[in-house]
């Protein structure tokens, strides 16, 4: 099974991991195996302790050792280091890709 990591910076991100790509990874149905998600720009609202989606990817995570990391100065920007689930790593692209590069076959922009 090929192995995939996704960087998430269009405005979409919410509609796209909620209505798409999240329901597939918890009903085994993707088709591949997702092994980070970085998040960029607004979308690291979507890591937020407390909103739904970010719940869901936290037990993602958990269960399926899938690395969530927020872009560092979005984050810091929006003033919401502290704010988000544990699961999520705070880092830049040289940190996402230290911890995927060697793990996955494509990295998908959505």
């Amino acid at each position: 099974m090929k192995r995939v990591a996704y960087l998430v910076e269009s405005s979409l991100g919410n509609y796209i991991l909620g209505q798409m790509i999240v329901p597939q990874i918890e009903e085994g149905r993707h088709g591949v195996e997702v092994v980070g998600m970085f998040f960029i720009d607004n979308n690291v609202y979507l890591l937020i302790k407390g909103n739904p989606l970010a719940e869901r990817l936290g037990k993602l995570s958990k269960e399926k050792q899938i690395y969530l990391q927020a872009c560092d100065q979005c984050t810091y920007m929006r003033d919401l280091a502290g704010k988000l689930i544990d699961e999520a790593k705070i880092g830049c692209f040289p940190d996402f890709y230290k911890a995927v590069i060697d793990k996955v076959d494509l990295i998908i922009t959505i």
